[in-house]
């Protein structure tokens, strides 16, 4: 079995696994959320957007962190294994980063009176970290050597990842519409009911699991796209060879 083959055996096993788990959580996910868990005294129904929303802006975190560290090592040990995992955590990173954005401008209509307030820390500094990350993304859409494409990409993750805490600590260091952390309070008091507490962790264990499934399935799809690739130009190589051979005997 080649090492292509080991990776495409080995993902498929893990992506049925986890789809499995990660559907049957949704199923449970949607029955907490939607019809077990109670509304909020204060905010009705739209609690519920909660369950998406702080899932997602933690995975988003979690992916950047993910690419960043996977940009470090492609900057330190040259692998071409981090580089793929850097690129794949950022994708599902920026998907999982416009939800919360989506979610949250949602939340904010009926809260604040309106979708979005440029004046307000905790909006502005998540677009930027959902654009660096775009650009992040277009970077290795430009065409350019593998390592030195590689090299550019992680140079940009690295320097976005710094928004991450600029993000999650906007609500403390300036004034901004955004409501402070909910359950990682400083008093540790998340004044939550305790099913709505409950569904709001499950809900992170679901998104997590989601997030597992797309990273093994992206990272299975890049690395045999990676493959290919090689091969191609391996393929191609040996072409130009036997040009170069066909000329030289005939001259």
């Amino acid at each position: 079995m080649t090492k292509a083959d080991a990776v495409t055996t080995t993902g498929s096993r893990a992506t049925r696994i986890l789809a499995a788990l990660a559907a049957l959580g949704v199923v449970w996910l949607v029955l907490l959320g939607l019809v077990f868990s109670p509304a909020d005294q204060t905010q009705g129904e739209l609690v519920r957007l909660m369950y998406v929303h702080v899932p997602s802006a933690w995975l988003a975190y979690l992916s950047f962190s993910l690419t960043a560290v996977g940009s470090a090592f492609v900057l330190w040990k040259k692998s071409q294994w981090w580089d793929l995992v850097a690129a794949s955590a950022a994708e599902i990173g920026v998907l999982f980063c416009g939800l919360a954005l989506l979610t949250g401008m949602i939340w904010g209509r009926p809260t604040w009176g309106t979708y979005w307030e440029w004046g307000d820390a905790r909006l502005v500094s998540t677009l930027v970290l959902f654009l660096v990350f775009v650009g992040y993304l277009a970077i290795r859409r430009i065409p350019a050597d593998p390592t030195v494409r590689a090299n550019r990409s992680a140079i940009v993750a690295l320097i976005g990842v710094v928004n991450i805490p600029l993000v999650h600590f906007s609500v403390k260091w300036w004034r901004t519409l955004h409501q402070e952390a909910t359950v990682l309070s400083t008093d540790f008091d998340p004044k939550l009911d305790d099913l709505m507490l409950f569904t709001l962790f499950f809900s992170v264990v679901v998104f997590t699991l989601v997030f597992a499934w797309l990273l093994v399935h992206r990272f299975r799809i890049a690395w045999l796209e990676d493959q290919v690739d090689m091969h191609s130009l391996g393929i191609a190589l040996d072409e130009r060879r036997r040009e170069a051979e066909l000329v030289g005997g005939g001259s």
